[in-house]
């Protein structure tokens, strides 16, 4: 956004963008578990957005104030009519496409980053090349031994959880090693602390626009609810996988709303639109996650995730020490980090993210050798093999639609194709595979627990017990009895995923949010 918007957004702008939101959702949101930030996708959209208005000699800050202004009017429509209702219908299908959308957005970026290192000279841009790579080998092996067998559990994990950061301030001493100190690099700019990157204040002016540009602004605003509306429920989703055994609610349409008042904050601001991040924001849930060990009748040991800490400090916290980045010590230290470590620190984001996504998986299932899977393995009980590939050409293809089209200036509606993921998956899937095809290639992206207040998960009952309860219906059992059953049912499930006190348990991951 720097470059692309001729500095009209810098290290400042972001920073304030991710304490507005951490504060806000940690302090106020339903499910405070989701981090905030600029995430990849609205700084495709800043910058498309600037290329579209400045040619014309509209006030770039005024003009996204006033999407900013509209979109906080359209988020709280959309809150006060129960649009996350929608949300039924969103399965693991679409949140594979976005995510590995995103992690191609974050590799995408890394590149982007060290073509620019030509611009010194060719020795910089060969060491860029070569930090950014180191950078990313050695940030992934502390991930491969956060999950190896190697060194006592509390080092392995210290390893895991501090790995990157430690990575990041050693990579950024290494530079000045030998002739490298000699060699110039770009680094990460910064401006005044405190204070925006232009010569301007933090309160926009947005009656310095005309008329037609205000209402012109209304379409622009549309198409950043719609990516907000995806983007930060996904992250949301997310963020309270089936994986995670959460034991409070979640509220989808409350915390639209607060998106939206965010978002009108940040256009007064001046500041980029801040949403739910994604892999930030599972990251942050895994981290949380209590687990302990279980041996089985063979003697084999094994770690489950007993329950998370689900509380609002963590986020806040990583807020608070996020505001304090900008004032003027910190600043000048992250000023001498190089944009090749930052490039580098893309590259982790990006592979993390792709090994974590379901299209990863299933092609990796594809290209193994059919002797060498396992019986159990549950996309070999599919007898129609073409289904699997059919089914990650089209995620394939979702991505590919929308990546291509943020390459052109046409950026601008790329949040319309990934809102068509979700009427592809429902719409047109089952008319190509079959329901117990879909059942193994798809999944709901939360348990009915947490979509409770939006309905369920399309096709499912409320509750860990659909078959019996769907008996129960069958057989005429009335819709009040069937109601309490559910809610016993409910009451139980919730009950064996508490704390039991006496078991051996400990914090997985302290510090990855």
């Amino acid at each position: 956004m720097f470059v692309k918007t001729d500095m009209s957004f810098g290290v400042n702008e972001v920073l304030l963008a991710s304490v507005l939101g951490s504060v806000v959702f940690s302090l106020f949101a339903a499910q405070p578990l989701v981090i905030v930030g600029v995430t990849g996708p609205i700084t495709v959209f800043n910058y498309t957005v600037y290329d579209i208005i400045t040619p014309r000699g509209t006030n770039y800050f005024a003009f996204m104030c006033w999407i900013g202004i509209w979109a906080l009017i359209f988020h709280w429509i959309l809150a006060i009519t129960n649009s996350c209702n929608g949300l039924r219908y969103v399965t693991r299908f679409s949140c594979d496409i976005f995510g590995f959308y995103v992690a191609f957005i974050y590799l995408q970026k890394g590149i982007q980053v060290l073509t620019r290192q030509w611009e010194v000279s060719d020795a910089s841009a060969y060491l860029s090349i070569m930090i950014a790579l180191l950078v990313t080998v050695v940030a992934y092996l502390c991930g491969i031994v956060g999950q190896s067998a190697l060194f006592p559990r509390h080092v392995r994990k210290f390893i895991e959880d501090y790995g990157t950061p430690l990575t990041v301030v050693f990579f950024t001493g290494f530079v000045h090693i030998g002739k490298m100190s000699g060699i110039e690099l770009l680094k990460l700019p910064t401006s005044k602390s405190f204070f925006p990157t232009t010569d301007r204040g933090w309160f926009i002016h947005f009656w310095d626009i005309s008329v037609s540009d205000v209402f012109l602004a209304i379409p622009f605003a549309i198409l950043l609810t719609i990516l907000f509306w995806f983007d930060h429920n996904v992250s949301s989703l997310i963020a309270q996988g089936t994986e995670f055994p959460l034991r409070k609610p979640a509220g989808f349409h409350w915390d639209i709303f607060l998106l939206g008042l965010t978002t009108g904050v940040a256009g007064l601001l001046g500041i980029p639109f801040p949403n739910g991040l994604i892999p930030q924001a599972p990251f942050h849930t895994t981290s949380l996650c209590v687990t302990r060990t279980e041996t089985d009748e063979k003697g084999y040991t094994k770690r489950i995730t007993d329950h998370v800490v689900e509380q609002r400090v963590s986020n806040l916290a990583q807020g608070l020490l996020t505001l304090g980045t900008m004032s003027g010590p910190l600043l000048i230290v992250l000023h001498l980090i190089p944009q090749a470590v930052l490039a580098g620190l893309f590259f982790v984001m990006g592979i993390q993210a792709l090994e974590a996504n379901g299209i990863t998986a299933k092609l990796m299932f594809l290209f193994t050798d059919c002797q060498l899977i396992s019986p159990s393995e549950p996309l070999s009980q599919i007898t129609r093999k073409w289904v699997v590939w059919a089914f990650v050409g089209l995620e394939l293809v979702g991505f590919g639609a929308t990546f291509a089209i943020t390459q052109t200036i046409a950026a601008i509606g790329f949040p319309v194709f990934i809102l068509l993921y979700i009427p592809m998956r429902t719409l047109l899937m089952p008319r190509l595979f079959t329901q117990a095809e879909l059942r193994i290639l798809d999944a709901p992206t939360a348990s009915p627990f947490t979509m409770e207040s939006v309905g369920g998960n399309h096709g499912q009952m409320h509750n860990d017990s659909s078959d019996e309860t769907l008996e129960e219906a069958e057989r005429g059992e009335s819709e009040g009895a069937l109601r309490q059953r559910r809610a016993s049912v409910g009451g139980a499930s919730r009950r064996r995923t508490s704390f039991r006190s006496g078991e051996s348990v400990e914090i997985d991951r302290i510090h990855k949010s």
